[in-house]
């Protein structure tokens, strides 16, 4: 069960800046979306794909901005990132199960 989740919480920070890319309403996406536009611009650019395996040990604070110096970690590089764009981007914060 732990493994599923862990699974998610890396499926969904892989996705989790689709909003930034224009995957908003209708009438948002017109005036966001930038064809063309690559979301990461610092991460492993040189990988066909970025992928990455993080096995946890308590609680861990995702990067969904593709701006953190500690990525796939969030170090709130996504704050000035906010203020600077008006986005509401912020990180995927995954904890495990209660015991």
């Amino acid at each position: 069960m732990f493994r599923t989740i862990i699974l998610l919480a890396v499926a969904v920070c892989a996705q989790g800046f689709s909003h930034h890319a224009g995957v908003r309403s209708s009438v948002a996406r017109s005036s966001v979306r930038m064809e063309g536009a690559r979301i990461n611009q610092m991460v492993d650019l040189d990988s066909e794909k970025v992928v990455n395996t993080v096995e946890l040990d308590g609680k861990k604070v995702f990067c969904r901005c593709w701006k953190s110096g500690t990525w796939p970690l969030c170090d709130a590089s996504h704050v000035k990132h906010n203020k600077e764009t008006g986005d509401n981007v912020g990180p995927l914060i995954v904890t495990p199960p209660k015991a």
